[in-house]
C-alpha cells in the first residue's frame, strides 16, 4: 500500500511536513491508473479524478484550506496554510451518468 501526496506547491510539501504527514511518493500529478487498490491519495485534486481513485479501491484525503480572495491566485505558504484552516478531509466519490453526460448520449 502507498500513500501519495499530489501537490506542486512547496508550501503545501511543507504544511505536510510539519504535521508528520508520511508518504510514499510525493509527486507534481498522478494518473489515477497508478493507483491501486488500499492505497491513500492525499492532494486537491479534480473531482472526476477523485472519482477514478475512488474506484480503483483507494482512499482520497483532499488537502482543504478556506482560501479567502485576496489570497486567491498565488503561492502560499505553510504558515499561510495554517492561518487559513488547512485540513485533510477524507472523500468517498462516486461517479454518475447525467443527461449531459457522452457516454449517456450514445
Amino acid at each position: 500500500m502507498t500513500t501519495f501526496f499530489v501537490s506542486r506547491h512547496a508550501g503545501a510539501v511543507e504544511w505536510a511536513l510539519r504535521r508528520g504527514v508520511t508518504v510514499d511518493r510525493q509527486v507534481c500529478h498522478l494518473a489515477p491508473a497508478e493507483v491501486a487498490a488500499g492505497d491513500t491519495v492525499i492532494g486537491s485534486l479534480p473531482v472526476h479524478l477523485v472519482a477514478q481513485i475512488c474506484a480503483r479501491g483507494a482512499r482520497y484525503l483532499h488537502l482543504s484550506i478556506d482560501i479567502p480572495a485576496a489570497a486567491r491566485g498565488r503561492e502560499l505558504n505553510a504558515d499561510e496554510l495554517d492561518a487559513y484552516g488547512a485540513r485533510l478531509e477524507a472523500f468517498d466519490v462516486t461517479a454518475t451518468l447525467t443527461a449531459f453526460s457522452r457516454d449517456a448520449a450514445r
